[in-house]
């Protein structure tokens, strides 16, 4: 992971510094993201461009044909009274039940069958195309069977119609859209009407098929009522017939005499009652004096008023006689007689009506009483067919239930025999599907909308688990957050092909360095060289570290092998040397001494034989005829079980005195940290240490630890070197200045711009 420096390991944090982090702060590290990884999320984002274009080539194009229906909520009123079942209202299940209809395999099966489709590539190849085809072909490597029966045909064939069938309904509307997807147009557009068609047929063959079943039902039931209803009556007949019972206007025989005879009965009781009462009025006029006009007035006999009449004529006249003549005269007395005849006369004829109305009067109660004994014996007879008459009632309600069935059975037979042959049904077609003049997928720009945008994604994750995961140092903020010092200097990667290959001459001067292939050469071969100026930036860092010491002693050491620190040293002590500046290099890798191998491969003694005073150390400096640097070498014959013993012995410390004295830099390789622990026992001697640290590759928990282990290297750091940077990718990693210091116009062999 790429670390931003800590500002709590810097010595500059201030007491009351907050870890409160700037919007400046924020885009700077969003900046320095994108420029150290901007490769890969442009890599990813290439790959995913490369995929979609591959993907546009590879699938085929397809076109969509869309038809619409709409369910009508409005109720055909042209045979609506012929429906056998209640209509089910239209609500929004309804229609999204009509929608899964539509995506049913029986309408599916219709219209392959109709249209004759289960023989097309397009639908026996998995859609065809180039993916269709290769699917087809791997199914049938990996699932060998008879791919070729008319059922996998078929099953492939809706498999594949099925997914390219959409029916959908639009908002909270009773409107369908119904779309199809094909490789052609024409098709495309043909299916779909197809499918609506078949959806308006399947639908007018369930209400034939639903009329129809309830037809053959109703037929049968029908045929069962009216044999219950035939039953019924017959149950009736017999009844009556057993039980002599005879309907007339709709009631029975003893009903009807009953009645007759009540009516009988009551008139009878009239005229009796008339009768007696003529009777008793003929009585008491007889009883009383029949000559008076007020009784007689009451009597409706044609004699009784004629003899009434004389009888008030001559009573008048008897009376004007009597007035005239007195009552003695004859003549009044001749009429007096004559009144007294027709007295007698109008009594007679009133006793001979008395007969006549008594007479009236027994027949009219004998005609009641024969009414009446008729009345009696019929309500008697009556009264015995009540039961009978219950179970009459009983039988006639049964018979006319099921009359009733019958009826309305008949009636919905009717109907239904009528929607056969007229079904009807609610959904219509508004639209049908045209031609489509531009294809539905893939579509080019949303492809690759997709594909920019799923490979920036994966870019930038790719980036952040880069970024997270790069445990190295790559910049100077990290060494000196993690150091807390200074990076005096980045060195870039150097070529040994740059440097020019002189080999050693056996006719120079004993003990003189021979040019060779090596790195550390380009600082004299190449003096305008990013990795000279870096050497240069080294020996300012030296020089400002201590003016005014008789010389310096800088040891340089690594965390881990092959870092680069014995070519630094060498380049340095060149550099220094070519400067006209007194400086000696010791190899003091007793464990490896690499860079005795590549400059003095001859050398027989060196540091150990002069620390043992075996040898003077004029005698074992070896020298570079061109810069005059001098060179300590370390030969070592069998390998050392206590190298730290023999650096921090005290012959090693003079030697390295002695040579203060005489040289302004004594430069000292030093070992590795991590594999031994040399330089833990060179603190008596060393002045300051010089820590370089392979960019890009030294991971930073070991330079922790080994920093950790080493109290006298971190106490006395003069800096860290980060070595062997690419300097392609260092711009991408330093957030400033690398522009400018790696600026074309101070490359090598540039000529300056005024």
């Amino acid at each position: 992971m790429l670390q931003i420096p800590n500002v709590d390991q810097r010595p500059d944090r201030s007491p009351g510094f907050s870890d409160y982090v700037s919007p400046d702060q924020i885009v700077s590290s969003v900046v320095g993201f994108i420029r150290r990884q901007y490769p890969i999320v442009l890599a990813t984002l290439a790959a995913a461009l490369l995929v979609g274009a591959c993907y546009l080539l590879i699938m085929r194009s397809t076109y969509t044909a869309q038809s619409t229906l709409i369910i009508d909520t409005r109720k055909i009123q042209a045979f609506q009274s012929q429906s056998l079942f209640n209509e089910v209202p239209i609500d929004s299940p309804a229609v999204e039940s009509q929608v899964e209809i539509i995506k049913s395999d029986n309408i599916a099966r219709s219209v392959i069958r109709d249209l004759h489709l289960a023989n097309e590539p397009e639908f026996s190849r998995y859609g065809g195309g180039f993916i269709g085809n290769l699917l087809y072909y791997l199914y049938d490597i990996f699932e060998p069977g008879d791919s070729s029966s008319e059922y996998e045909v078929n099953r492939r064939a809706l498999r594949e119609f099925s997914n390219n069938l959409n029916a959908k309904r639009v908002g909270v509307t009773y409107v369908i859209e119904v779309s199809y997807r094909s490789a052609s147009p024409d098709r495309a557009a043909q299916i779909a009407n197809a499918v609506a068609e078949a959806y308006i047929v399947d639908q007018l063959d369930a209400k034939y098929q639903s009329a129809r079943r309830a037809g053959n039902w109703l037929s049968d039931r029908i045929q069962e009522l009216r044999q219950q209803a035939t039953t019924a009556d017959r149950s009736i007949v017999e009844f009556k017939s057993k039980n002599n019972i005879v309907d007339a206007g709709g009631r029975s025989v003893s009903e009807q005499q009953v009645a007759e005879l009540n009516s009988q009965i009551l008139a009878a009781r009239t005229q009796t009652a008339e009768a007696r009462a003529r009777l008793d009025r003929i009585d008491q006029i007889m009883r009383s004096d029949v000559r008076e006009a007020t009784v007689t007035d009451t009597l409706r006999s044609d004699v009784v008023s004629k003899l009434r009449s004389q009888y008030l004529d001559i009573s008048n006249r008897e009376a004007d006689l009597s007035a005239k003549y007195g009552p003695n005269h004859q003549a009044a007395v001749n009429l007096r007689n004559q009144m007294f005849e027709i007295g007698r006369s109008i009594t007679a004829e009133l006793g001979r009506l008395a007969e006549t109305y008594k007479s009236d009067y027994e027949i009219a109660k004998q005609r009641e009483d024969d009414v009446q004994r008729s009345l009696d014996e019929a309500v008697s007879k009556s009264q015995i067919t009540g039961q009978a008459q219950v179970q009459l009632k009983e039988l006639e309600s049964n018979s006319q239930t099921y009359r009733s069935l019958y009826e309305n059975f008949l009636q919905r037979y009717t109907e239904s025999i009528q929607q056969q042959s007229f079904p009807i049904t609610e959904a219509r077609v508004i639209s049908t599907a045209s031609k489509p003049l531009k294809r539905s997928s893939p579509k080019t720009i949303l492809v690759i909308l997709v594909a920019c945008g799923g490979g920036l994604m994966l870019g930038l994750g790719l980036g952040i688990m880069m970024d997270l995961s790069d445990r190295v140092i790559r910049t100077s903020d990290q060494a000196e957050a993690l150091f807390g010092t200074d990076c005096i200097s980045t060195l870039p990667v150097v070529k040994v092909k740059d440097v020019p290959d002189a080999l050693s001459d056996s006719s120079l001067p004993p003990r003189t360095i021979a040019r060779t292939a090596e790195t550390c050469w380009a600082v004299v071969e190449d003096p305008f060289s990013r990795y000279t100026e870096g050497i240069r930036s080294i020996k300012v860092a030296i020089d400002l570290s201590g003016p005014g010491r008789p010389g310096h002693v800088i040891g340089f050491s690594s965390a881990l092998p092959n870092e680069g620190k014995s070519t630094i040293v060498a380049s340095l002590g060149l550099l220094s040397s070519q400067a006209g500046l007194r400086a000696i290099v010791i190899d003091a890798d007793l464990r490896n001494p690499s860079l005795t191998k590549r400059l003095t491969p001859s050398a027989s003694v060196g540091l150990l034989e002069v620390a043992s005073g075996l040898v003077a150390v004029e005698d074992a400096i070896w020298r570079d005829p061109d810069t005059g640097m001098s060179f300590l070498p370390t030969v070592i014959k069998t390998p050392m079980a206590h190298s730290n013993e023999l650096l921090a012995s005290e012959s090693v410390k003079t030697l390295i005195e002695a040579l203060r004295t005489k040289y302004d830099y004594v430069l000292v390789d030093l070992s590795p940290l991590a594999p031994v622990i040399d330089v833990r026992s060179t603190g008596q001697f060393i002045q300051q240490y010089v820590l370089v640290v392979e960019w890009g590759k030294t991971n930073i928990e070991l330079l922790e630890r080994v920093l950790a282990d080493t109290r006298n290297l971190r106490e006395n750091l003069l800096g860290v070197v980060l070595n062997k940077a690419e300097t392609r990718l260092l711009r991408r990693y330093e957030g400033y200045g690398t522009s400018y210091y790696y600026h074309p116009n101070y490359s090598p062999n540039k000529t300056p711009v005024s």
